[in-house]
């Protein structure tokens, strides 16, 4: 029983029809291809507004990309301290920006708290530190929770009163989306974010990222960045064919409401024993060693989470996970609790 993360799941048979349709007949190189032209009109129709989108193969490549036209050399990315960015990317940002800084900032279940953002811009100013230049949201969060509308808007307006661009990690959007309820342009453009890592490698795709840019006056920049970082595609069709058959239909949605859906009724089964409320696809437990063991032992296969010694488990739910493991992960953490 695979909970480890939502990055070793299958892909969807409708991204692999939408490989083998791209794979049919020679096509354009680098991003002239009629399926990568088709990209940024479709997305501008998702997210209600004009976007230019920009495909690479990994989350890593968005993130660092993205905040390398947000953020001089000398400037400061202000993000949480359990982000991806900070703790999963290899200093990424830090290259691809050429050593821009990253400033840690707290708050629960890794989501920055506006008080916290407030300390973190406290030397704003001062020729002796970093400017921070740039706020970097999780949309979810590594820990599962989402911003809701009016949190992003009241991080953002912080951030723009310091002329600060704001950038989202949406390596598990979709997520986030589902669980909201809302429409995507909610928690971007609408509430300030001036780009979106979107992720759909977690949820069904093949290796398919995309940066999306609301503010146009970046393109030219996130363009040369990422053809001089080594993310512009030569056969870019393979990813805007998964990414175009991704959001057709709100596949999307419905891959993520599904494994939200499981999800829950995992945290309803662990009761006490959660340590994070349970919002999309991740499910935090804290069971102690001997729980660790126990489910190891009856074969789920998953991440431990927090400090060494914890007793904290993450459990991933995927969006092809099968019923019958979810029902059988159930059993098992009723009986922990």
């Amino acid at each position: 029983m695979n909970f480890r993360s939502d990055n070793t799941s299958c892909a969807a048979p409708e991204m692999l029809a939408a490989l083998a349709q791209a794979n049919d007949a020679p096509a354009a190189a680098y991003g002239q291809d009629s399926w990568s032209l088709r990209l940024d009109e479709a997305f501008s129709r998702l997210f209600d507004r004009q976007v230019r989108v920009f495909t690479v193969a990994s989350g890593t490549a968005a993130n660092a990309i993205a905040l390398a036209a947000l953020t001089p050399p000398w400037g400061a990315v202000i993000c949480h301290r359990e982000a991806h960015i900070e703790r999963d990317e290899c200093g990424a940002p830090e290259f691809y920006t050429g050593g821009a800084k990253l400033v840690l900032t707290g708050g629960a279940h890794a989501k920055i708290e506006k008080t916290q953002l407030i300390t973190a811009l406290d030397r704003r100013g001062d020729i002796h530190v970093s400017e921070p230049r740039a706020l970097s949201l999780s949309q979810a969060t590594e820990r599962g929770a989402v911003y809701t509308p009016a949190e992003i808007s009241e991080l953002s307006d912080l951030a723009r009163a310091q002329r600060m661009r704001v950038h989202v990690d949406g390596a598990r959007f979709a997520n986030a989306v589902a669980a909201l309820g809302c429409a995507p342009a909610d928690i971007t453009w609408r509430a300030g974010v001036d780009v979106l890592s979107f992720g759909a490698t977690k949820n069904g795709a093949l290796g398919a990222e995309a940066i999306i840019l609301f503010d146009l006056e970046l393109a030219e920049e996130i363009e040369r960045r990422r053809k001089r970082g080594g993310h512009l595609l030569c056969k870019g069709r393979y990813a805007a064919a998964q990414l175009l058959a991704y959001i057709e239909e709100g596949r999307w949605l419905n891959w993520a409401g599904r494994a939200n859906a499981l999800a829950a009724r995992l945290g309803e089964a662990a009761g006490a024993s959660l340590s994070a409320p349970v919002k999309t696809n991740q499910v935090f437990v804290r069971v102690g060693q001997a729980g660790i063991d126990k489910l190891r032992a009856a074969g789920v296969d998953f991440y431990n989470w927090g400090p060494s010694g914890s007793g904290e488990a993450r459990l991933v739910v995927s969006w092809n996970q099968p019923e019958a493991e979810v029902t059988a992960l159930a059993e098992l953490l009723q009986r922990l609790a």
